[in-house]
């Protein structure tokens, strides 16, 4: 080593020269940044002059904070001249670079649908089979409907001719196992699906849930794709591995063109999925009318019977009166009851179709069938509990109305002495009062073993008759105290000549009705 090459050396480890070298490259970086965002705007403005003079190698291979270099943005720039310019200049990329979103040029360019665009990134050598962050391929973006750029119907057709010409493949799929032929099942684009088909696209390819583009086609209203399809071969009585059938995805869209193609390809209205779900039963809780009018008749009763339900309930329970009217003019029963293996599906291990339209807090369902004779009084938790715990007053009316047992019991949550309607409605003078004047026993709130006196309920050794909780102790918990002298005032107006037993004493002395109630009952013993 010569002393030239030495000092040249020790000048470059030299602290300042260091500096000086750093800050160089300092300005270098942010003079090639500002050059950047300079064509990045000019890109997005479709100014050709400006991307001329900007267009240089080093700046644009830089990218702004979302991570798009000047090729990503003039792939979205509908002036093709544009994107040749950059394309040229951008010699030391790949075309697979991605933005932060996980885009690639060609991703972004059938994104915007720009087929001239697309056409070009192929020919340059942008892959085909690359995916977005999503495993969405360029072929499976290349007809999903952009209303702001353009519609599947005008604009696809050419996007997905062009993609496969430059060699994409037709059952590529994405993350959730969706193909380029259950886009355009969802889109309803024939003409895309029926190049798919014969560009090999396969009718038997199921997604992440099972479904095939039959199914898919169907669920989503699209009976001119429901044909094709089926003229390629597509089962129609396909089940996903939840046992819904492809005539059940139609009844739950509710289209009839769909269903009557189905049907006469050979769907099966008849098969059940896991949940014991039939079409008729989807179509009933959808709301459907006409689907369900057309699988009324097909729908067998041994397919019904081991389902274990009615449509009734389904109808009821989706809150569709008009369909539910259809279902009980056509001769379903208003008091049919689930199958013991659907109702204990329930918590509440309810039976009857009432009860799901009760628990809805539905009147106008509950009201036709209370009409077409429904029975009240059929559930383990009856229905006017129900209403009554939801404070739905007019249902209650409707009940009571009906023949609802206002004394009926409920013993599994707390089997008390009184009828259990009063538990729900403490705190509800209205709802106490709606019950009292339709015949609820108010006699047996002061119904208890205790005596007449503190010492006697005390030597008595509980308020328990034969494991039911009597009304003072039943009241005597912390949360209910403070509301019982306004509650006895209002059940004394319903009773004759009633004795208080020492521990509902001592809860009402402490109440600023006690005076009252205690006068009420004083005059009633003088009277006897």
């Amino acid at each position: 080593m010569d002393a030239a090459d030495v000092t040249d050396e020790d000048e470059l480890l030299d602290p300042d020269v260091q500096m000086i070298i750093q800050d160089s490259c300092q300005r270098q970086r942010l003079r090639c940044r500002s050059e950047t965002l300079k064509l990045l705007k000019a890109v997005e403005r479709g100014d050709l002059l400006a991307v001329q003079e900007l267009s240089d190698p080093s700046v644009c291979s830089q990218v702004d904070e979302h991570g798009w270099c000047p090729l990503h943005k003039a792939a979205v720039q509908p002036q093709l001249r544009v994107l040749e310019m950059v394309l040229f200049a951008s010699v030391s990329l790949t075309l697979e670079e991605r933005t932060l979103d996980g885009d690639t040029c060609l991703t972004l360019a059938v994104r915007a649908g720009l087929v001239e665009n697309v056409e070009l990134l192929l020919e340059h050598g942008a892959s085909p089979h690359t995916t977005n962050s999503k495993k969405e391929s360029a072929l499976l973006l290349g007809h999903i409907l952009s209303p702001q750029l353009y519609t599947v119907r005008a604009g696809s057709h050419q996007m997905v001719s062009t993609l496969l010409a430059g060699g994409a493949e037709v059952d590529q799929v994405c993350l959730k196992q969706w193909t380029a032929v259950h886009e355009a099942a969802r889109a309803g684009c024939v003409h895309v699906m029926e190049l798919l088909l014969r560009n090999g696209g396969r009718v038997t390819e199921t997604d992440q849930h099972g479904v095939t583009p039959l199914g898919i086609a169907a669920e989503y209203n699209h009976p001119e794709v429901l044909e094709l399809l089926i003229k390629y071969g597509a089962d129609v009585n396909a089940q996903a591995p939840n046992g819904d059938s492809v005539l059940y995805d139609a009844a739950g869209a509710g289209n009839p063109d769909c269903i009557h193609i189905l049907l006469q390809h050979g769907a099966n209205p008849n098969i059940p999925n896991l949940s014991s779900q039939l079409p008729i039963h989807r179509a009933a809780f959808e709301g459907h009318y006409l689907a369900l009018r057309i699988l009324i008749p097909i729908t067998t009763r041994r397919a019904l019977r081991l389902s274990g339900q009615s449509p009734v309930h389904s109808a009821a329970d989706g809150g569709h009166v008009q369909c539910l009217e259809l279902l009980l003019h056509k001769g379903f029963d208003a008091n049919a009851l689930l199958a013991p293996h659907m109702s204990e599906n329930y918590g509440d291990l309810r039976k009857s179709s009432l009860y799901f339209a009760v628990s809805n807090g539905d009147a106008t369902c509950t009201e036709l069938l209370l009409r077409m004779g429904a029975q009240p009084d059929l559930d383990p938790l009856h229905c006017l509990l129900v209403a009554v715990r939801g404070g739905r007053y007019e249902i209650v009316k409707l009940l009571l109305a009906a023949g609802a047992d206002v004394n009926c019991c409920f013993p599994v949550v707390t089997d008390t002495v009184f009828p259990t309607a009063l538990q729900y409605c403490l705190n509800d003078e209205v709802m106490l009062r709606l019950l009292l004047n339709n015949g609820y026993d108010a006699e047996k709130c002061f119904c208890c073993h205790h005596g007449n006196s503190w010492e006697d309920m005390f030597e008595s050794g509980g308020s328990h008759q034969g494991g039911k909780v009597a009304f003072c102790d039943f009241v005597s918990v912390s949360w209910l105290v403070n509301l019982v002298g306004r509650f006895v005032l209002v059940l004394l107006q319903y009773v004759g000549q009633v004795s208080l037993c020492g521990k509902l004493k001592k809860i009402l002395k402490k109440h600023e009705e006690w005076p009252q109630i205690h006068n009420i009952i004083k005059w009633r013993q003088e009277d006897t």
